[in-house]
């Protein structure tokens, strides 16, 4: 267990509040926050190596051939090319992949075919830095009857003036969720369904849960001061914590803070950093969360209600300035998967179909760079235990040089998966037959 004082976080917070709200009295704008809306990134990553842009190779028309320990001869399939940066897939009835892209755009694959337009209805969203867009989809868990789905998106709230000194407008966002019914062809009845009240927070993956909720991660900055850093640990601020709410976008009587001073109550854990995978164990129903460590220490955790994952106070990784985290402290939970070297850790998947028989309980997560280093993107594979205590992990498809965004299992038993890049591909894992 990561430990340290109850006590001690309490005031770390308040401290940290009084700061950032004399910090924010200076800045003209229709609302107050305790921290910068925007965040000052000077001196937060050193400058790298000055090399020309190393971008992914393009990728073939395919099939790519590949073994696994545990289950030989694969071959990822390409299912359809041009998509542009895509963040999420769904699978619907009659053969129909939905696939989010950050831009704002929601692309329709019919019958292995993308096709040309995308989905109207889709509201504005902002896509710049560490504000992603249009991100994750989830179907309701009654879609059959009710045909709603769900897209965590970054809805615009305007401009505020950096603090970096350069003091110019630049675009603030609120993580937010839409639902929207699917009518076959697109989306009506569009609107939001939950909108946060805070801003300048990073990317934000959902999921239903077996208790009929929606669970949103939501990003607490990565990088930047540690005015900012600081706020996955204030409990009245929704950055890097993971939320619960009803379909309808309100709170549950049940969640762990609610009625509780000084705690919004959304809040069902807090101390992360970026969370960008995130699903339920379907052996155990269990909420699963891997989220991106600094410079190494992505992590893979197991979420339970009320707890504390550490971000910013501990971490395996370190700082990009170069000094270390306290890897652990009680009182804050353990990963039970952490990277050295990070693979930025993005899409997570559970196996339960009969297509792969090597591979059943084998948890799949998506990487889009290992230790820092460009066209090193993967898939890992990790093999559990009866106890769910990792017993061996195996990196597949390195051979591509595709950052992988997410991966998902579809209907069929076969895993599917996207390629975060500019001209990115839907591939679909299969047997050679």
């Amino acid at each position: 267990m990561r430990k340290i004082a109850a006590f001690a976080v309490c005031v770390f917070a308040f401290a940290g509040s009084l700061v950032l709200v004399a910090q924010q009295q200076s800045q003209s704008s229709p609302r107050q926050y305790p921290y910068p809306m925007v965040r000052d990134q000077r001196g937060a990553v050193p400058a790298g190596p000055r090399v020309e842009p190393w971008n992914s190779p393009p990728l073939g028309d395919g099939p790519f051939p590949f073994d696994s320990y545990e289950q030989r001869h694969l071959r990822a399939v390409v299912i359809a090319k041009g998509l542009s940066h895509p963040w999420s897939i769904a699978f619907l009835p009659d053969d129909v992949i939905l696939v989010t892209e950050r831009q704002g755009r929601l692309r329709v694959v019919r019958h292995g075919k993308l096709e040309p337009e995308p989905v109207s209805g889709i509201p504005a969203v902002t896509s710049i830095a560490t504000m992603a867009g249009l991100m994750d989809i989830a179907l309701h868990p009654n879609f059959a009857q009710n045909h709603w789905i769900y897209i965590s998106y970054h809805k615009p709230m305007g401009t505020a003036k950096t603090t970096d000194g350069t003091n110019r407008d630049y675009p603030v966002a609120s993580n937010s969720i839409l639902r929207g019914t699917w009518d076959g062809k697109g989306l009506t009845d569009v609107r939001d369904v939950f909108v946060a009240d805070d801003v300048d927070m990073e990317a934000s993956r959902i999921a239903f849960g077996p208790d009929g909720m929606l669970y949103m991660g939501i990003g607490g900055p990565g990088t930047g001061s540690k005015i900012s850093m600081d706020r996955a640990q204030h409990t009245n601020d929704l950055a890097g914590k993971i939320l619960r709410m009803k379909d309808d976008g309100s709170v549950p009587t049940d969640n762990p803070f609610v009625g509780k001073l000084g705690y919004k109550p959304y809040i069902f854990s807090i101390g992360h950093r970026v969370e960008l995978g995130l699903a339920f164990n379907p052996y155990t129903n269990e909420l699963w969360e891997t989220e991106n460590g600094p410079n190494g220490g992505d992590e893979m955790n197991i979420i339970r209600a009320g707890r504390n994952y550490g971000w910013p106070i501990v971490s395996y990784g370190r700082d990009y300035n170069g000094p270390r985290f306290s890897p652990t402290l009680l009182g804050m939970e353990d990963p039970i998967v952490y990277w050295v070297p990070s693979i930025a850790t993005s899409g997570l998947a559970f196996y339960t179909g009969d297509r792969f028989p090597g591979w059943k309980r084998n948890v799949f997560v998506g990487g889009m760079r290992e230790g820092e280093i460009a066209r090193s993107g993967q898939i890992q594979r990790i093999v559990f235990n009866e106890k769910w205590e990792e017993m061996r992990r195996e990196p597949l498809l390195r051979e591509l040089h595709q950052r992988v965004r997410d991966i998902r299992q579809g209907p069929d038993g076969l895993l599917y998966f996207i390629t975060e890049e500019d001209q990115a591909a839907l591939l679909r894992i299969e047997p050679v037959q």
